[in-house]
């Protein structure tokens, strides 16, 4: 019987002695690679802080004691410490446990998260509310390096340090610089400073002090400056102390002695804490050791080598070669990423043009108003970023991009659904927000040859703003005679039928399939979304019926608008609309999803052939 199969809730866990509990991490990195590499998800970041999850549920108690993780993706240790564990191979399922932390799974998943830089806000408020009520237990925010190059993650830092005291934030640090600033004299004085003898010790000797008449207590205040100043000279890392915290560290992350003696004392602690731990992210997995951004989050792959189950081109990748294939005759073209090179295609890019190559952090918003810089002094800036991310960057796209009036094309990744990653990931909202945005134009490509060609107008043909939104993954299935011709909208079918499937993007060809087994429908494939050419709508006087699919959320978005216009064109037909209505998606893969809202082939023949409008 394993360690691991003794431990199915945190008050397991605390019977275990050290010894144990380093026998326990071991366990949970082979179900962690085990699994991870039948399911796919975030292995390399969840392998580096098993230790360090372990350690927390040991010393805390959760849920009184609240645990945040940000991002959301490295609590798969967590997970399997709180009850998870006999669920944990349904990990990014339809109807299994998410990648993320998710409060409807376990109360001891306090937050939902899924996007970085959120967590030291959320700790924050939950630290203080504890306050006010007078409730017991403390607040501890988990967050990683690159975590910390979101500005939001500084706004909340800034307000944390004075204003809460059972607040703990741990920086976990798997290769950032700031490690570089602090040395062994630090490690050596954190190490002293957390061990049981010299808090007995300084305890005593505070008491003691204070019991002075008339001088004990100015005495306890100058030895505080003093030790103070002794942190600051010693440590080089002023910044969290100037914020009002206690700083510890460096840890080393997978000494769990060291951990456990740690957290214990800022456990003991009636102020804010800070705790930096470095870890090794991939740790006890070599190819993840090795490559850890290829690990960072990965599809399945060969438990023995490593090697992905799947590969070949994709719309990322393609987007990468052609950015390549521009900026090779364009010294104007550059690109920008948040931390995501690797995911939106842009490695290659990157070695090949690393002047014109910037990726500015998790950093969103910055990245729009970077852009927006470049632009304005002549450049021509693509900002590749998935759909769940840009719509962080809501105000910039407004204020900074298109009431300039400038020229910055966003590549919009992961567009649609996006299958196992859930509800924080799916890019349905990017329509409605990108909709609202005055003068954008928003192209929506199928094909591979599409995106090139779309990516060209962008640069040479349109002034402005641009939004090129393409799905996760490989091109669907197309039409042999299928052709773009660079033209707004492209019409399929029978032009006489009664009635009319509008639709764009990826469910294109699902529309398509529907529509060869039925012989009165016309199909019209919008390629440029926004502004949507009004020429379309002389094409509906004879219809009877219009059918728009999209997978988008409804409110706001092109559908929505589409239907407004049928009214201004007086065009007299009943209108349906199928998107998705106000919820939230669910992890499934992405045929799934496309079943479950009622997109593919079949359904669209059941509801055009046989069902009703609205």
């Amino acid at each position: 019987m394993s360690i691991l199969d003794r431990v199915n809730s945190p008050k397991d866990l605390k019977k275990l002695n050290n010894d144990e509990l380093d026998e326990l991490c071991a366990d949970i990195r082979k179900l962690l690679v085990s699994t991870v590499s039948e399911t796919g998800g975030h292995l390399a970041s969840n392998l580096g802080v098993v230790e360090l999850s372990v350690a927390l549920h040991k010393v805390f108690n959760s849920p009184t004691d609240q645990i945040i993780f940000d991002v959301g993706h490295q609590c798969y240790t967590h997970k399997i410490l709180t009850g998870r564990k006999n669920r944990f191979a349904t990990l990014r399922t339809e109807g299994g446990i998410s990648g993320f932390t998710r409060p409807n799974e376990s109360e001891h998943d306090i937050f939902s998260s899924g996007h970085s830089s959120t967590s030291i806000s959320t700790a924050v408020g939950l630290a203080k509310a504890k306050e006010i009520k007078g409730e017991k237990g403390k607040v501890i925010a988990v967050i990683g390096d690159g975590a910390l190059t979101g500005g939001l993650a500084y706004e909340a830092l800034n307000n944390a340090g004075t204003s809460t005291n059972n607040l703990i934030v741990i920086l976990n640090d798997n290769n950032m610089s700031i490690s570089q600033n602090v040395g062994s004299m630090a490690k050596n004085l954190t190490n002293i400073r957390t061990s049981r003898g010299y808090i007995s010790f300084k305890t005593k000797i505070q008491h003691g002090l204070a019991k002075i008449p008339k001088i004990g207590s100015q005495i306890c205040r100058m030895l505080t400056l003093i030790n103070s100043k002794i942190r600051k000279r010693v440590y080089k890392a002023t910044f969290f102390e100037d914020l009002g915290f206690r700083y510890y560290g460096p840890v080393d992350g997978h000494d769990m002695d060291s951990l456990i003696d740690v957290l214990t004392t800022a456990k003991a602690h009636s102020h804010a804490v800070l705790i930096h731990v470095n870890t090794i992210k991939g740790k006890g997995y070599d190819p993840a050791e090795k490559n850890p951004t290829q690990f960072h989050g990965i599809g399945k792959f060969d438990i023995n080598t490593g090697e992905p189950k799947s590969s070949g081109m994709n719309f990322s990748l393609l987007f990468g070669n052609t950015m390549c294939k521009f900026a090779q005759k364009d010294n104007r073209i550059c690109c920008i990423t948040a931390a995501m090179s690797e995911g939106t295609g842009l490695c290659d890019f990157a070695k090949k043009y690393p002047k014109r190559f910037f990726d500015v952090g998790i950093a969103e918003q910055h990245a729009v108003t970077f852009s927006a810089g470049l632009a304005k002094n002549g450049m021509i800036p693509i900002f590749a970023v998935y759909s769940t991310f840009l719509q962080r960057s809501y105000d910039q796209l407004i204020h900074d991009v298109a009431m300039q009036d400038l020229k910055v094309i966003f590549a919009v990744d992961r567009a649609g659904f996006v299958g196992t990653d859930g509800e924080s990931h799916q890019g349905v909202f990017d329509t409605s927000y990108l909709n609202s945005v005055i003068g954008i134009t928003i192209f929506a490509p199928i094909s591979y040859q599409e995106l090139e060609d779309m990516f060209y107008e962008a640069i040479y043909k349109i002034k402005g703003a641009v939004a090129i939104r393409y799905p996760r993954g490989t091109q669907p299935e197309l039409p042999d005679e299928y052709k773009y011709q660079h033209e707004d909208y492209a019409v399929f079918g029978n032009k006489d039928g009664k009635k009319c499937i509008v639709t764009y993007g990826r469910l294109f060809s699902e529309c398509y399939k529907a529509c060869r087994e039925m012989d009165d429908v016309m199909l019209i494939k919008l390629n440029k979304i926004k502004p949507i050419n009004q020429e379309i709508f002389s094409l509906l006087d004879n219809a009877e019926k219009i059918y728009f699919y999209e997978e988008s959320i409804a409110s706001g978005s092109i559908g929505e608008s589409f239907g407004n216009m049928l009214a201004e064109h007086c065009v007299n037909a009943k209108y349906k609309h199928i998107a998705v209505f106000d919820e939230f998606i669910h992890q499934a893969t992405v045929e799934s999803q496309i079943r479950k809202y009622k997109m593919d082939s079949l359904s669209i023949i059941s509801e055009v052939a046989n069902g009703e409008t609205e």
